[in-house]
């Protein structure tokens, strides 16, 4: 019956992680789960303990930075920083003032980075920075 415990403690640490997102939580949530996993075979109170206990310090101190430094990767854009860069399609007129591009399968408000620049629709263009909603395209 102990292994209940440890998964319903195993739950509670995923619902704080899903709080924080430090993956601290985690980390504990999977020594929880092991240490479950030992009680349904057997392992007494008193040996389920220390390996939670081990378990979760190894993983937050040797698997946690492995994983942030990957998640903070200088090359990772995530939201609206990864459209920077794509092709769009001009589905109505872009000017120095407005005009509409289909991008990422989404109609976005447009204008050109450029003022003397025009695009009619059809025309392909390049994201070059998103300033709010709107692309600025060349």
């Amino acid at each position: 019956m102990g292994w209940v415990w440890w998964m319903v403690t195993a739950v509670l640490l995923l619902l704080a992680e899903s709080a924080t997102a430090t993956l601290a939580c985690l980390m504990a949530a999977v020594a929880a789960a092991v240490a479950a996993a030992l009680a349904v075979l057997g392992l007494p109170l008193a040996g389920q303990i220390p390996v939670f206990l081990a378990a979760s310090a190894g993983l937050i101190a040797f698997l946690r930075p492995v994983v942030m430094r990957h998640q903070s990767r200088p090359g990772l854009r995530t939201g609206v920083a990864a459209l920077v860069g794509s092709d769009a399609l001009v589905t109505s007129r872009v000017d120095a003032h407005t005009g509409r591009i289909k991008l990422s399968g989404q109609i976005w408000t447009a204008r050109a980075y450029d003022p003397e620049a025009v695009f009619e629709p059809g025309a392909v263009v390049q994201v070059l920075e998103i300033d709010g909603a709107t692309a600025l395209v060349i």
